[in-house]
């Protein structure tokens, strides 16, 4: 954080004007931290400067309800996600395929597959066919707890499709969507209630009960894998999560 005495500010504004304003944001009296965006960025006469929106954050500031664009140089985010990319379309699960998808033929679809993949036991399946798995042991990577029945596991997409629909997904191939959905990358298996405790939430608004670094990490590699979009004040907020749960240096 960086302070400046009003004279210098003063002084500094009259010898660039436009410069000088638009290189801090302000955090106001009563907590609100305002960029060169902000409405009412002008109107803020009285104030602490930063030199980013994250670091605002991060002194116990809070965003406007109308936030504009970080001033930080270092990684371009949208303000708004663009209404031609946004996911202003209904979602719908058939949107990424018709369940789970069984790519190779092998009639072990991918939630099985996930399920064979993250047992730390050899899986033991319904019948000869090997199709469907009905035990094995797991340890969830929400609680840390052990399950041993199939049948108390939801596999969880770690971005939700409908996250990621809002978030771009809308005007990908289906191809690229059915991927999405079954890319073990992003497939956890996890107890039922949990999974559908969390919905379509993302990090901002939901985190398993452990290891919650972990989760986060995780969630920003998938979503930055598949290139989805994401705006300025979302951005911020997760960049404040990561920190508050992985520390300085994650």
């Amino acid at each position: 954080m960086v302070r400046y005495s009003s004279l210098v500010i003063i002084f500094f504004a009259f010898l660039f004007p436009n410069d000088v304003e638009a290189s801090i944001v302000k955090k106001s009296k009563s907590g609100i931290c305002h960029d060169e965006n902000s409405p009412y960025y002008a109107r803020t006469k009285s104030f602490l400067t930063f030199n980013s929106i994250q670091s605002c954050l991060e002194s116990g500031g809070r965003l406007p309800k109308s936030q504009g664009k970080p001033s930080g140089k270092k990684q371009f985010v949208p303000d708004k996600i663009p209404q031609h990319l946004a996911g202003k379309d209904e979602y719908s699960r058939n949107k990424f395929g018709n369940g789970w998808a069984d790519e190779d033929g092998d009639c072990q679809n991918s939630r099985m597959e996930a399920l064979i993949s993250q047992s730390l036991v050899e899986v033991r399946f319904k019948s000869n066919k090997m199709c469907k798995v009905v035990s094995g042991k797991w340890i969830s990577p929400f609680t840390g707890d052990t399950i041993f029945k199939a049948s108390e596991i939801d596999i969880d997409h770690v971005v939700p499709l409908s996250w990621a629909w809002k978030h771009g997904a809308n005007k990908w191939a289906n191809e690229k969507r059915v991927k999405f959905a079954n890319d073990p990358a992003n497939l956890l298996s996890v107890e039922s209630s949990l999974n559908r405790s969390k919905g379509d939430k993302g990090p901002d608004e939901w985190l398993p009960p452990k290891n919650q670094c972990q989760y986060i990490l995780r969630f920003q590699r998938v979503y930055k894998s598949y290139e989805l979009l994401i705006a300025s004040a979302e951005a911020a907020k997760l960049a404040v999560i990561q920190k508050t749960y992985c520390g300085k240096d994650s």
